[in-house]
């Protein structure tokens, strides 16, 4: 029997397994209602409320506090001797490392066809609304983090939960906090292993054989495929053997570089039609309030572009907190600041780079896609940028590749801190977890599991419920360490440790 048949046979049965259990949970987490002619995804409403609260709650700290953000990722106020292993800015690219992916190159092509170009200016809103959010979660995961003997830290919502709601509520809390934090630790772990690592490998390995002859190939065989597998999963295993501080040495090399590389291939396109930039730009805000061919019009365009911002920066999950609690601080505000710059360089920039290409590019394979022909994400966008750079395919293809494996590396993490919570922190248990990772890794370019993915998928959303309601029952806790580490920088401005060289007026204490 051909390794190709072996293969299909693996996905026919794993299909027709889970195939029930997989539409029955999506039906419950991504259950819509009909508003307006536009199906609105109870989900998506939950976790863009949440923003909208938060937003509110904090006195609009991501735009307030944006400065002060960067000023602390570019090491400001960083304390060398902080309990920690990582700091500011390399917490923050593993972490990005982890949303930023396909979404933002196939998912907003999807986007814009399905919600029209109007989808886009929705998008950024809820990128921005995702700000406020992340900033409360990640204060959390590092107020509550657990720091081991060795050094190393865990943090996330399976530490947060039981200990914050321990703290606030008593032992009651603390037994409902255990329960979520258990039912956390499976969520992450199940995404991991199928959405944040076997779906990337599949995906970056199907970009690839496209652009070296398709299934003809020299990549197109089922030789090629665990070729292709085997080295993925060396190098995951590789990078994973070194925890959080190897990760964070790869991604605060590895996101910089493709984010540069991608921003900048989007600016020449833009660059060599800058003429149809005003007409791209007013195309997008008619498009956000006066849409024409999306079902539900103003709602339709809206829901879609809520939707693939939410779904692609992971605001409200609970997945971020645990890279970013590995921070090297004595003040978890400080992080939370630094987190909402996630939301805004995965979906303000570079989302909304890819649809902005899109729309001035305008390619003919966007205009099908729009008019109901099936045309996968990554070809539109591929597209785009074809009609100005030729050779770009594959270009994106490098940047697809980069960007899946950084996802399977910071994902591999989440996995393990949620696979060691459950089965506790021995070399033996941690081995294990590799190795099954880095099988899933191989596993990834021969097998398609697109049931396990979309279970996965309703798996993860069904955390942000759990994980939000935490995060109302903790938002004074929040408030408590932002306004102690809005002191801390007075103090560090008016006392002259770090001349607050930019210009910086000195923050307020107050909220």
């Amino acid at each position: 029997m051909s390794l190709d048949s072996i293969t299909q046979n693996i996905d026919d049965s794993v299909s027709g397994f889970f195939e029930p259990i997989a539409k029955w949970l999506g039906e419950i987490v991504f259950y819509s209602v009909s508003i307006g002619g536009a199906d609105v995804p109870l989900i998506v409403t939950w976790l863009v409320v949440a923003g909208l609260v938060f937003t509110g709650w904090f006195g609009f700290v991501q735009v307030r506090k944006f400065r002060l953000a960067v000023n602390v990722v570019r090491g400001k106020y960083d304390d060398k001797n902080a309990t920690g292993e990582v700091n500011h800015f390399q917490a923050l690219t593993a972490a990005v490392s982890g949303t930023v992916g396909l979404g933002n190159i196939a998912g907003v092509a999807v986007a814009v066809s399905i919600g029209g170009a109007g989808a886009t200016f929705w998008m950024i809103l809820c990128g921005l609304l995702g700000m406020a959010t992340k900033f409360v979660e990640v204060t959390l995961g590092v107020k509550y983090r657990e720091v081991h003997t060795d050094g190393t830290v865990s943090g996330g919502p399976m530490h947060y939960l039981p200990k914050g709601l321990a703290e606030r509520f008593g032992d009651s809390g603390r037994t409902f906090g255990k329960v979520l934090a258990v039912l956390a630790s499976i969520m992450i772990l199940f995404f991991g292993l199928f959405g944040g690592n076997l779906f990337q490998v599949n995906q970056s390995y199907a970009q690839l054989v496209s652009v070296t002859g398709g299934e003809n190939g020299a990549m197109g065989s089922s030789g090629g495929a665990l070729v292709f597998g085997i080295l993925v999963a060396a190098l995951v295993g590789i990078v994973l053997l070194g925890g959080i501080r190897s990760i964070a040495q790869v991604t605060s090399r590895l996101i910089p570089a493709m984010a540069g590389i991608y921003i900048a291939a989007c600016l020449v396109v833009i660059l060599v039609n800058i003429t149809a930039v005003p007409a791209a730009v007013s195309t997008i805000i008619e498009g956000a309030f006066n849409p024409e061919g999306v079902a539900g019009g103003i709602l339709g365009a809206l829901i879609i572009g809520f939707q693939r911002a939410a779904f692609s920066n992971e605001a409200g999950i609970g997945s971020a907190p645990i890279a970013h609690s590995a921070v090297k601080t004595e003040h978890p505000a400080s992080e939370g600041l630094v987190a909402l710059l996630e939301p805004f360089i995965d979906t303000v920039i570079i989302c909304t780079m890819t649809a902005l290409t899109i729309v001035i590019a305008n390619p003919a394979s966007w205009g099908e896609a729009r008019n109901g022909e099936s045309i996968g994400g990554v070809t539109i966008t591929s597209d785009a940028f074809e009609t100005v750079l030729p050779w770009f395919p594959y270009v994106l293809t490098v940047a697809v590749l980069l960007f899946a494996i950084s996802t399977v590396l910071t994902w591999g993490y989440y996995g393990l801190k949620s696979w060691t919570y459950l089965f506790g922190r021995s070399r033996t248990s941690e081995t294990v977890y590799k190795s099954l990772y880095t099988l899933f890794a191989v596993a990834g370019s021969l097998l398609t599991l697109q049931t396990l993915i979309d279970l996965a998928d309703a798996v993860l959303f069904t955390l942000a419920v759990i994980n939000i309601i935490g995060l109302y029952l903790l938002a004074p806790v929040v408030k408590r360490e932002l306004n102690s580490f809005l002191a801390y920088v007075k103090g560090r401005n008016a006392d002259g440790a770090d001349g607050d060289k930019d210009g910086n007026e000195p923050a307020k204490v107050t909220v």
